[in-house]
């Protein structure tokens, strides 16, 4: 267990940068104005937007924990390439690829993306004033967003784990269900398309 204490925090501060690294783009918009908001509220105090972000990355934090885990595990049981951090069996990634279609459909999926899409409406919803309303929100907007996005990450089993273009392409996918006018459909269709790539892997 000593051994493994290194690399597992290795393991999970990669897993922690690379999620606040693509969450960041897609995240910007409600943090902006959550500080504008903040401003015109009390002028005369600094808006307490590092307790709003550190409640959002401790939702993140404890996604890579568990992220950071599993990998650990796949790679203890061998399942994993050295190289890419990849499952090995095809069967394996379009099982992994159909689940993630799955909750892309899912009602689960369009509660917490609608939470995401709509700053406006959650602060007005869940604003409480301080420091301590700050954390709370930040915590209740991170966790709005891990479970959007949560098995999305899963797909980085299937690329590999530290393929940068999967990785740029899942966080224009979050951006793009997250921000442009038709995210809910976007998350559809993406979903659709995992699906169908998923049963040919199986197939094949």
């Amino acid at each position: 267990m000593g051994g493994m204490a290194p690399s597992f925090a290795l393991v999970t501060s990669m897993w922690a940068a690379m999620m606040v690294a693509m969450m960041a783009p897609s995240t910007a918009p409600i943090v902006l104005l959550y500080a504008r908001a903040q401003r015109l509220a009390t002028p005369d105090d600094p808006p307490p937007v590092l307790a709003f972000i550190g409640g959002y990355l401790l939702c993140w934090i404890g996604f890579a924990v568990l992220a950071a885990g599993l990998q650990l595990a796949l790679d203890g049981a061998a399942a994993l390439s050295h190289m890419s951090l990849a499952l090995h069996s095809r069967q394996s990634g379009g099982v992994v690829m159909i689940a993630v279609g799955l909750y892309q459909l899912s009602r689960l999926k369009e509660a917490c993306l609608s939470g995401c899409r709509s700053p406006t409406h959650f602060l007005s919803q869940h604003y409480r004033p301080g420091v301590a309303g700050a954390l709370r929100l930040g915590l209740l907007h991170g966790a709005y967003c891990v479970g959007c996005c949560w098995l999305l990450m899963a797909l980085l089993f299937v690329s590999g784990v530290m393929n940068l273009l999967w990785i740029a392409g899942l966080t224009l996918l979050v951006a793009a269900e997250k921000l442009l006018p038709r995210g809910q459909t976007i998350a559809h269709v993406a979903g659709a398309g995992l699906i169908g790539v998923g049963i040919v892997r199986l197939i094949a």
